[in-house]
Order: structure tokens, then C-alpha cells, then sequence
């Protein structure tokens, strides 16, 4: 058989090519040519096992990142350690692409906008959410630190091929209806669990007309689904936006015409609401309407994450934050997803807009989403916000209440002081 086969998913295809085999099938246990490794802090736990098996040397130092996002700069001693462990690593191993303070972002964007991964790569990240960058057409997955030990030295990972979840968008997204309520609306049907192991392949017509932001954020939050990874197969868009910037050959893969699926989901977004996930799960998805009419009062906004911290969605939010003001008792956290475009924000006056109607513009950071670092809340605290987990416990105490939606939601939100629909404003 030929790598073209029929009956291949994008996933099963790009698998394939990394293995050296024309064909996989789901279930089967390959080993895989990796073509970019990623760290952030949590890699630090990965440079004891490396020297432990032995390793001197990184397989290939030009296929690794380190970019450090959680604690920057580092807000405790332990953070500033973890720091200090991974420039020394990056410094003993040689390894040139290291995003430090000054340069830094949230790992997976920095990946992104500097054209790391493309179409066709097998990407393996220290993080839950490397799934973002299968929307270039890669298999992007996080690993631990011991399978990343391992990956350093020799560029190759055991890999078990995952079944594939179709999901198929037909329908125009209205005014005010973004890729985050698409997502949410997929997370409402699949859940946290329905696709354990599985790739998620989003296609239809919807989905090839969304930006890459916007492709990030669906694939981005296939973690919540449990998923192995998400992807979006690579076209004319994806080829636009790695123009100049992709770091190494493109090897563009398509799902066969007639691939098998273990299942498939067919949505049509015509007429469909914004929606928002509701305590304590990214599952417990509502239309926002039906919450709004609710009036549930909040005490914290969070504009920021993987999943909507790019300049698309910050310009969004100040527009409708122009000639706004952050209700009274509202704190609003605005954090970019990287520096450069935190310096986009700057230029364009995104940060003033935000700081003059009383949000607090911060640095390029995970910021508020993972509750390590600022923005944590209080007990019985309520945020609305623009990230991916809203589980008892992720900004802080297990009392506290996250609620789910995109970046224009959460701007309305803050404006009204209650979770609110961002139609309302437009």
C-alpha cells in the first residue's frame, strides 16, 4: 500500500510519516520521528532523567524550544529555580532557541507565531495544551517529563495511533459568535471524557472559513475532551499564515475522502448563541442568554489563556471596551499571549483603551488561568473568563467559580458586572 491509502485520517497519515510506514491503524504501537520538542517549566523535572539515562548530548538542538510562561518573572524562589534550571540546561546542551524574559509567551503561541510546527509534524510539548498546534495539520500532543527525557536524546517517541472523532461544521457564526462558543458547543457533546486517547478532526465548511487564531482555539481545547490531539487539516490558510515564518519543511497531509472514523459529529452553527461552561466543568455548556437572564454577578474578568490571548481577540475586546468602563467591583485582568503581542498592544493603543476604562494590562504570561501565579481568587469568588478549565480549584480555592466563554463575552461581562451577552454591545 501507498502512505496515500484509502481510508487514512489526518491523524493516522501524519503518524505514518513520522514512523516511516505507509499505513497505521488505530490501536498500533509506533515509534515516531519527532520534529519539534517544546518546554516550559515543567521541563526543569525533565533535565534529571535525561542525565540519568545517560544522555549528553540533544538529539537535535534546532528542533527544540524553551519558552518559560507560567511564573514571568518569576513571582516565587521555587519558580525562579525552575528558571535557573533550564537556562543552565539550555546552556550545557547548546540549545539557541530559548524565549526568556524579555522575549517570553505562552508556549504553545510562541510555537505558533514563530512557525515552529507545520503541516505534516510530529510536536511534543511539557504542556496539556500543545494540542493547539494540530491546527497547523501536525500531531501535537503533550508528554511528560520522562517520556520528554527521552525525547531529547534520541528524537523519537512511542506513540499508540488514536481512533480519530470527526467533527463536521456547516453554517455561518453569527454577529457575536465566535470559535470559542463553536468549541464549547463541541465540549457540550463530547464531554471531558468522550475522546480519551482520540484525535479530534474538525472540518466542514465552518471551520475552513476560521482564521488560524481562531483553528487554534478549537484545537486548543480538544484537552478538555480528553483528546490525544486536535487538528484541522493544512490549506490555503495555513500555507498564509506560515509564509515566511515556518521554521522547517512543510509536509502537508489530507484525510482520505473515504477515512474511517469511530465516529462523527455533525453541527450546524446557523442560528446557534454565544455559550458559556458553567461551574465546575468546560462541559457544563449553556447558551450565554439563558445565563445572562440569570444576572449571576461577577467579582473578577479574565482576558487571557492559550486559547484567547492573541491580538485578534485583544483588539476585539477593546474595541468593545472603547469609551467603557469596568463596572465598580469588577477587577479585569488583560494578559497577552506573547510579547510581541503585548508590544501589537502597545502600538495599536489596546493597552490604553483597556487602562483607561480600569482593567489591569499585564505582561505576556499564563497569567490568571492556572492559579499559580496572579489573579487568584477568593472563596465564593465568581470570574468570567476567557480560558479553557474552569475545574474546582484552577484559579485558587475549590469554592471559587470560573465561568467559560470568549473574549468578547468576557468584555461585556465586566462592563455590566455580570456574566452577559456580548451581542448586547455590538
Amino acid at each position: 500500500m501507498s502512505g496515500a491509502a484509502a481510508g487514512a485520517t489526518l491523524a493516522e497519515k501524519v503518524l505514518a510519516r513520522a514512523a516511516g510506514l505507509d499505513r497505521v491503524v488505530p490501536g498500533q504501537i509506533v515509534e515516531g520521528q519527532v520534529d519539534l520538542a517544546m518546554m516550559h517549566e515543567q521541563g526543569a523535572q525533565t533535565v534529571g532523567p535525561f542525565h540519568q539515562m545517560g544522555a549528553e548530548r540533544v538529539w537535535d538542538p534546532d528542533r527544540v524550544v524553551i519558552a518559560i510562561d507560567h511564573w514571568v518573572p518569576a513571582s516565587t524562589e521555587g519558580a525562579a529555580v525552575l528558571h535557573r534550571i533550564l537556562r543552565k540546561f539550555a546552556a550545557e546542551t547548546g540549545l539557541p532557541h530559548f524565549y526568556d524574559v524579555g522575549q517570553h509567551g505562552i508556549c504553545h503561541q510562541i510555537l505558533a507565531e514563530n512557525g515552529w510546527v507545520v503541516p505534516g509534524d510530529l510536536a511534543v510539548g511539557t504542556d496539556s495544551h500543545t494540542n493547539m498546534l494540530g491546527a497547523m495539520g501536525a500531531v501535537a500532543t503533550g508528554i511528560g517529563p520522562t517520556e520528554m527525557a527521552a525525547v531529547l536524546a534520541l528524537g523519537r517517541l512511542w506513540l499508540k495511533v488514536p481512533p480519530t472523532i470527526q467533527v463536521r461544521v456547516r453554517g455561518r457564526l453569527g454577529k457575536g459568535v465566535t470559535a470559542k462558543d463553536l468549541v464549547l458547543r463541541v465540549l457540550g457533546e463530547i464531554r471531558t471524557t468522550g475522546a480519551q486517547y482520540r484525535a479530534v478532526e474538525f472540518s466542514g465548511a465552518t471551520v475552513r472559513g476560521l482564521s488560524m487564531p481562531e483553528r487554534f482555539t478549537l484545537c486548543n481545547m480538544t484537552t478538555e475532551m480528553g483528546a490525544k490531539t486536535g487538528m484541522v487539516a493544512p490549506d490555503a490558510t495555513t500555507r498564509e499564515y506560515l509564509a515566511g515564518i515556518a521554521k522547517h519543511p512543510m509536509h502537508p497531509l489530507l484525510p482520505d475522502p473515504d477515512a474511517r472514523y469511530e465516529r462523527t459529529i455533525d453541527l450546524d452553527v446557523e442560528g446557534m448563541p454565544p455559550m458559556v461552561a458553567c461551574p465546575y466543568s468546560p462541559d457544563n455548556v449553556r447558551p450565554l442568554p439563558d445565563v445572562a437572564r440569570e444576572h449571576v454577578p461577577i467579582h473578577q474578568a479574565f482576558l487571557g489563556s492559550c486559547t484567547n490571548a492573541r491580538i485578534e481577540d485583544l483588539r476585539e475586546g477593546a474595541a468593545l471596551m472603547k469609551g467603557a468602563k469596568v463596572a465598580k467591583g469588577v477587577r479585569f485582568i488583560v494578559s497577552p499571549a506573547s510579547t510581541s503581542i503585548y508590544q501589537q498592544c502597545l502600538e495599536e493603543g489596546i493597552i490604553e483603551t483597556f487602562t483607561h476604562a480600569g482593567a489591569v494590562f499585564t505582561n505576556s504570561s499564563c497569567s490568571a488561568c492556572f492559579g499559580g501565579n496572579m489573579g487568584i481568587l477568593a472563596p465564593d469568588e465568581i470570574c468570567a473568563s476567557s480560558s479553557n478549565r474552569n475545574f474546582p480549584g484552577r484559579m485558587g480555592p475549590k469554592e471559587a467559580r470560573i465561568y467559560l466563554m470568549s473574549p468578547a463575552a468576557v468584555v461585556a461581562s465586566a462592563i455590566k458586572g455580570e456574566i452577559a451577552d456580548p451581542r448586547e454591545l455590538l
